[in-house]
């Protein structure tokens, strides 16, 4: 893997409402997964897949991980997390393992969770602090409109091997869902969601809605009335599951460490996690701040030049969702299945 490739693995760090001040880790190329979810801030899939293999060489992976928890004492988490389902690296085990013989720092994995009922994976994951599953339907029909799977998925196994996960995973699992306006909020669906995290009991629940130019543009968060219905439901399940409050933005410094510019870094970040246009200016100016000697006028000067330079290379493009601008990924809107 080139210098180029190895940068785009480790990103940020990035702010998160969950992990405080997160260094992400993607161990998967752009856009591959095993789901194409209406709601994904990056898109539709692109690489439809359910075979686990190395993208990356691991040793690789595993120096820019060293590199870049040496050049920063105040993380929070590494999160293993990256443009698709990061489990579909067939090394993530081996990564999580070396990598806590380097740092103490917690390992988290972002996960949709797929492929927890592969006991090879459940096994590997039991060195991460925290393991966070999604689960945005409760019936099999909203799992197949929501979520979009790989042919080869079935949602009971899917279900049940988060279940099995759970009896032998000694770390917290927090498992996240994700409300879409007209698919999974009604009373009905969330009842249905209700009973399958009763039996999983996981140690938090996140609810959370779009806050990011999604991948098809008719996806919409819940009204408040259903949003505060979804709390209640699952809120008053007899399992006691702890609802965290529900996740509708966010707050933070983005990181351009580690890169030898900060539109390097931008488009890094950008690649897994679209930036509002205010925070690309306020890290921009963050940057420059430090190498404007003139003062302010010259650091201005700066970020408007790299803003420019940012469009025209045509790797991102502006986007309006929910009365702000984004900036995303100019990347393809259909792929292909394996």
């Amino acid at each position: 893997m080139s210098d180029g490739e190895t940068r785009r693995v480790v990103y940020g760090p990035v702010p998160s409402r969950r992990l405080g001040r997160s260094l992400g880790i993607g161990p998967i190329p752009f856009k591959t997964c095993d789901y194409s979810c209406v709601y994904c801030q990056l898109g539709r899939t692109t690489q439809m897949t359910v075979q686990r293999r190395d993208f990356f060489p691991p040793s690789e992976i595993l120096k820019e991980i060293k590199h870049a928890v040496a050049g920063d004492a105040e993380l929070d988490f590494l999160t293993f997390v990256g443009e698709g389902e990061p489990t579909l690296c067939r090394s993530i085990g081996w990564l999580i393992r070396k990598t806590k013989e380097i740092t103490d720092i917690p390992i988290a994995v972002d996960t949709n969770g797929s492929l927890l009922h592969l006991p090879e994976l459940r096994e590997e994951l039991s060195g991460a602090e925290v393991v966070m599953p999604s689960l945005d339907a409760g019936t099999a029909e909203t799992f197949r409109r929501i979520n979009r799977p790989h042919r080869a998925l079935d949602f009971d196994t899917i279900v049940a091997g988060m279940e099995k996960f759970r009896q032998v995973y000694r770390g917290e699992i927090w498992m996240e869902v994700m409300l879409v306006k007209g698919l999974n909020d009604s009373e009905s669906e969330l009842e249905a969601i209700k009973r399958i995290l009763e039996r999983i009991e996981p140690d938090r629940t996140y609810l959370n809605v779009p806050i990011r130019p999604p991948a098809e543009a008719w996806v919409m968060p819940p009204d408040e009335e259903a949003i505060a219905m979804a709390h209640d439901i699952l809120s008053a399940s007899a399992a006691g599951i702890n609802v965290v409050e529900i996740t509708t933005g966010e707050s933070g410094e983005f990181s351009t460490s580690g890169f030898t510019n900060p539109e390097e870094a931008i488009l890094a970040i950008i690649r897994r996690h679209p930036m509002r246009e205010e925070q690309i200016v306020e890290t921009l100016r963050k940057q420059f701040r430090y190498r404007a000697p003139r003062g302010a006028v010259e650091m201005d000067r700066e970020v408007e030049a790299s803003m420019k330079r940012l469009e025209r290379s045509g790797k991102v493009k502006r986007e309006r969702y929910r009365d702000k601008t984004f900036w995303v990924i100019a990347a393809e809107r259909r792929g292909k299945k394996e």
